[in-house]
């Protein structure tokens, strides 16, 4: 009766999900400080103090028509104010027609996939990747390609990544920094990477587009370099989300930029349009755009989500646990201390943590974290992971 593939998909649904529903249960039981879910990642400082001021102020506006359409790409002055911003931070010349106001940056991924993709065509995902890629690229008729990571590095292995690569590639979407390992690739790995690229764009005359998934990019640690992706490569699409960098989830508001040297510019940007609309989108949400146009070189203190990484990387590591330092994001991903990474998690359970397996992000036999979570959390939950530790017999 309903979709064969939906139905099909929803065994296939996100641990992350499954894992919080799970904690749902466990709260009313155990009550909420006796909880130590570390499944979603949904910030909780609160947004800054001008986006609350903005949103004030733009309500009590009295200006008629303020909360009706718009062009479907968005309101022009906002994405001037983007362009502009994108334009001094990478040397490349943006205006407001390279700009599309989205529905954060999952609603961006699937506009830029549907103007982009023929059925069958594939993308590459680099492992560990965000669960829901593969879902997207289904969504519009695509195949996802997935390159593993080198041992003992988060790097993609490019050996991997070049055999893999085909005529029917169209595309590669790269998360940096990532969800869910908070690794950001070098300058000198996507260089290298891009070179295979534009080599494959030559064998098979085709066109590879490269999707940069970056609602992480204020959330970086340690004064590491971050690279930009459209200044490394010329037929890319950057899809940017506010969720994380003005703690913004539920208000569901991004942007797509479109590198001003892509092929087939124009045909480009009316594509994104199109799809905008007919994928149901419309565009972006009125009062979010104001809001964003208002406050857009504000960010929420990185120091709080580094506060919390140390804490938590550094106790992780005393009780013998094998993680890589993350270096931008809100995550921890540690390796499981057993091969059954959806083992562990559930052995989890019983001191009431609430943990997801690597397997959802094509990376087995390890664990995911989100620390945007309160520090007391973080610090109420160390006797359980001692717990968990001492099962497992690490740090002997």
């Amino acid at each position: 009766m309903l979709s064969q593939k939906v139905t099909t998909n929803l065994s296939n649904a996100s641990w992350i999900r499954a894992m919080f529903e799970q904690g749902e249960e466990l709260r009313k039981i155990h009550g909420k400080d006796k909880v130590y879910d570390f499944t979603l990642g949904n910030p909780d400082p609160e947004p800054p103090k001008e986006v609350k001021e903005a949103l004030k102020n733009i309500v009590l506006e009295s200006n008629q028509g303020m909360h009706g359409y718009m062009s479907n790409a968005g309101y022009e002055y906002v994405r001037q104010k983007i362009a502009d911003k994108i334009s001094n931070e990478t040397g490349l010349s943006l205006s407001s027609e390279h700009i599309l106001m989205t529905c954060g940056a999952a609603g961006g991924l699937n506009v830029v996939l549907k103007s982009i993709l023929n059925p069958g065509e594939e993308v590459l995902i680099l492992a560990p990747f965000f669960a829901e890629y593969n879902f997207y690229v289904e969504n519009h008729g695509g195949k996802t390609i997935v390159v593993p990571p080198m041992k003992d590095s988060f790097d993609p292995d490019l050996d991997v990544l070049k055999s893999k690569i085909t005529e029917r590639t169209k595309a590669i979407i790269i998360n940096s920094p990532n969800n869910p390992s908070g690794h950001i690739y070098s300058k000198e790995t996507l260089t290298k990477l891009f070179d295979i690229l534009r080599e494959k764009e030559e064998q098979f005359n085709s066109t590879i587009f490269v999707l940069s998934d970056e609602p992480y990019v204020k959330l970086v640690y340690d004064n590491v370099e971050l690279p930009s992706i459209l200044k490394l490569y010329k037929n890319s699409f950057a899809i940017n989300s506010f969720s994380k960098s003005l703690s913004l989830p539920g208000e569901r508001i991004g942007y797509i930029a479109v590198n001003p040297q892509i092929q087939d510019i124009n045909l480009v940007i009316s594509c994104l349009a199109f799809c905008n609309r007919t994928l149901g989108y419309v565009n972006a949400p009125a009062l979010f755009q104001k809001v964003i146009g208002a406050t857009l070189d504000s960010t929420v203190d990185v120091n709080i989500y580094k506060e919390r990484r140390d804490t938590l990387y550094n106790k992780l590591i005393s009780l013998g646990f094998s993680c890589l330092k993350p270096e931008g994001a809100f995550y921890l991903f540690p390796k499981s201390p057993i091969e059954d990474d959806v083992a562990f998690i559930k052995s989890a359970v019983k001191y009431n943590l609430l943990l997801v397996p690597g397997k959802g992000f094509g990376a087995p036999g390890y664990f995911r974290m989100a620390y945007c979570v309160g520090i007391d959390t973080i610090k109420n939950s160390f006797s359980a992971f001692e717990s968990l530790a001492k099962d497992y017999n690490l740090n002997k």
